[in-house]
């Protein structure tokens, strides 16, 4: 073969997923004999080496990885997000017998302390980063020490960092012109965090899609609400002034706050103001009314990102890997139908 052999290869070739390969070249429990010998079968006749990093971390291996979530974000049990996320990484780490650590931290001393215990190989052979800024020192501390670690969320700087996320920018691009079809003309947004690259690139989205379609975008019909509930039902409020058709709302957490407010100012939705959220959270499909939004698959995020630490773990850092993942247009009662 042509192309370096990973352990991806390997298991395409094998039929099994990554992990298995993984625990086979490992020597793990868990793989039933029939799949090891397949496996073996193809390591031999492929002639695949396991990576020198590979070899060195298996030896020394705690089956630990820890899910890291930052001082920025205080919501982690109101948002409805992360338990998602929780989900998707609890789920593959069972399936590849592996142990979740989960670092919640809430103070720049907690995460002081935390240093230690992520960057120590002894503690842990991996770390999930999630909604983390780049400009974070943990990241460039993680990068020093050349600890096996992936990004949930694009970093915004350069940098050789792995990461996976979803097109943030084409979602949100899809959520404006939808609403623009609906002859909506004075579109709002409340934005989420714009210290991270989904916070940022959902805004992005949002004016690119009313420069393209000839509106102009005001500056007083945009509103930060950091990904949080309340503060988004308060910049709907502040909103309101500004007499907005329509609003697209950077999650649909906010989006559960932004029809809260609504309500209470007795607004008919989709009538007089249209709503289109982002996340697709199960709730979605029943509030009131039922939220129209863009669906990021957020379980499988968290899911993917345990597959591709593991991988980096056992093949080495380089080359990073980066999966951008793609988003849907789920259309619901809070901004009427679908128009071509």
């Amino acid at each position: 073969m042509t192309e370096r052999l990973t352990l991806e290869i390997i298991g395409e070739l094998a039929g099994v997923s990554r992990a298995t390969v993984s625990r086979v070249v490992n020597d793990s429990p868990g793989v039933r004999d029939e799949v090891r010998e397949r496996v073996l079968a193809v390591i031999q006749e492929t002639g695949y080496q396991p990576h020198s990093a590979a070899r060195s971390l298996a030896s020394n291996r705690m089956d630990l990885i820890s899910l890291v979530i930052p001082t920025s974000t205080q919501s982690l049990f109101t948002d409805p997000y992360f338990p998602r996320l929780i989900q998707g990484v609890t789920q593959s780490c069972n399936e590849n017998n592996i142990t979740m650590s989960l670092f919640m931290l809430h103070s720049e001393d907690e995460e002081e302390r935390l240093y230690p215990r992520v960057l120590n190989r002894g503690y842990v052979d991996g770390v999930i980063l999630a909604s983390f800024d780049r400009a974070d020192p943990l990241v460039a501390r993680l990068e020093q020490n050349k600890m096996p670690f992936i990004m949930i969320g694009r970093p915004e700087e350069s940098s050789n960092a792995s990461y996976i996320d979803v097109n943030n920018e084409a979602g949100a691009y899809a959520a404006v012109t939808h609403l623009v079809r609906q002859g909506k003309t004075r579109i709002a947004t409340i934005t989420g965090r714009q210290d991270i690259s989904s916070g940022k690139d959902r805004l992005a989205g949002y004016k690119r899609a009313l420069i393209e379609r000839g509106l102009s975008v005001d500056e007083n019909l945009i509103v930060n609400g950091r990904f949080n509930e309340l503060e988004a039902y308060n910049a709907m409020l502040k909103l309101l002034p500004h007499q907005p058709d329509a609003v697209f709302v950077a999650s649909d957490g906010m989006a559960y706050g932004v029809l809260r407010a609504l309500r209470q100012a007795n607004i008919s939705v989709p009538d007089e103001i249209a709503v289109v959220g982002f996340d697709d959270l199960p709730s979605s499909a029943t509030s009131d009314p039922p939220l129209t939004t863009i669906r990021q698959p957020i379980r499988r995020m968290g899911a993917m990102a345990v597959d591709m630490l593991l991988d980096i773990i056992n093949e080495g850092i380089d080359p990073p890997r980066r999966v951008v993942l793609p988003t849907e247009l789920i259309v619901r009662q809070t901004c009427g139908t679908l128009n071509l």
